[in-house]
């Protein structure tokens, strides 16, 4: 089995390789039209390449791409969904393994192809202050821009990577909403990999939703451009964020990204109205320094606000960190204090039996609001969206009526 990432090794950079090829010579390519690919019919160019067939319904035209103007990459257009901001020559797929220039043009070649769907309870996104008690229907994609050594859904996000191609199905955004209203959630929730990287797919699903009554969720890893946060904010309710860390290091040597515009991309939803959660995996050796733990929960309640919640979680070995053992008890008890004493009014500990936290309490006198049990609403005490003793409101949405309890 690997072992982990050196935490001194070199960092790891996200520009793409450098491409080296001939401005007179007919690219000869392979095309990887849908990931992993294969070679375009005898006789095709990567010039004629554009939208899918019938049988290939998950190729669409993709937003937020742009022309490249460089005599170097001739036909290339630049994709601006997330920070990574590729540039692509035709016939060249992302970072994300998802998004591809055909012919000069950016499209998505997994729009509606979906993985996963599932109706979970929202607490498992986790979101412990948006409609809790009431449940999402979860979908995704395969494809990710980062590639996390710790990946819990790798099968999917790291399939372009693995050289796999996992079982799916082709939905629309219709079929989706009637799938969501029929199982009875109260919102959908594009998850399991980076939603920005099926974007096309969510913002129509989104809208008709919305239309229909549910409420819209990203879990994300954060790494959205302006512009993708610029398109999907109004109709976005709720978002839970994952912050791998809180250092440039973690984020360019374990995820293959930054962390500045994570950081950047929270106070922006932020801003927007948007409900925020934040979620952090404690990865022993990795992320798991106490002081830099500090500093992430003196920034989130100082910057993002002091009601955030916030979620500590324990690591489990997957994916590339196999060989890891999982979260020590008392690593997730110290850094749960460290938050608190921070300033964090909400902090969570979860997937550590012996150790949860996830009773939601008032933040002025302490009193137990929220119970649950296995991402289950188990007691409800608030009235009003309030603290029945000392009548403090509880930041969050959907808190003013009561879910059935168990």
């Amino acid at each position: 089995m690997e072992t982990p990432p050196d935490r001194h090794a070199p960092e790891t950079f996200t520009k793409a390789p450098s491409i080296e090829f001939e401005l007179d010579v007919t690219a000869a390519a392979p095309i990887r039209a849908r990931f992993p690919g294969e070679e375009p019919p005898l006789g095709l160019g990567v010039e004629d390449l554009g939208p899918g067939t019938e049988l290939e319904p998950y190729i669409r035209q993709a937003l937020l791409g742009e022309p490249f103007d460089d005599p170097l990459v001739p036909g290339g257009v630049r994709c601006n969904a997330c920070s990574h901001r590729c540039i692509l020559r035709p016939g060249r797929v992302g970072i994300c393994g998802v998004r591809q220039n055909r012919g000069g043009w950016l499209y998505t070649t997994v729009y509606g192809e979906i993985v996963a769907a599932k109706a979970e309870p929202v607490e498992k996104k986790p979101l412990f202050h948006f409609m809790p008690g009431t449940h999402a229907y979860s979908i995704g994609t395969e494809g990710c821009n980062f590639h996390c050594a710790f990946c819990q859904n790798w099968e999917m996000s790291q399939a372009h990577r693995e050289g796999i191609v996992p079982e799916s199905r082709n939905l629309t955004p219709e079929g989706l909403v009637e799938e969501a209203v029929a199982a009875g959630v109260r919102s959908i929730a594009y998850t399991y990999v980076e939603p920005t990287v099926f974007i096309e797919f969510a913002l129509d699903s989104m809208k008709r939703a919305r239309a229909a009554g549910l409420h819209n969720i990203f879990v994300t890893n954060g790494y959205e451009t302006p512009e993708a946060i610029e398109l999907v904010a109004p109709y976005l309710d709720a978002a839970n964020v994952d912050l791998k860390a809180g250092t440039d290091a973690f984020y360019r040597r374990v995820c293959g990204a930054r962390w500045e515009p994570v950081r950047d991309a929270v106070l922006e939803m932020r801003r927007r109205g948007i409900w925020l959660e934040l979620t952090t995996l404690i990865i022993p050796g990795l992320n798991d320094d106490m002081d830099e733990l500090r500093s992430m929960a003196e920034w989130i309640a100082t910057a993002v606000g002091p009601e955030t919640p916030w979620h500590l979680t324990r690591f489990q070995p997957a994916y590339k960190l196999s060989a890891l053992a999982e979260t020590p008890n008392s690593t997730l008890v110290q850094a749960a204090e460290i938050a608190r004493e921070s300033g964090l009014r909400h902090v969570y500990v979860g997937n550590a039996p012996e150790a949860e936290a996830s009773t939601t309490v008032c933040a002025r006198c302490g009193e137990s609001l929220i119970a649950r049990s296995d991402f289950t609403v188990t007691q409800w005490r608030l009235v009003d969206g309030r603290c029945p003793r000392c009548k403090h409101s509880v930041a969050g949405v959907g808190l003013q009526d009561s879910p059935v309890t168990a």
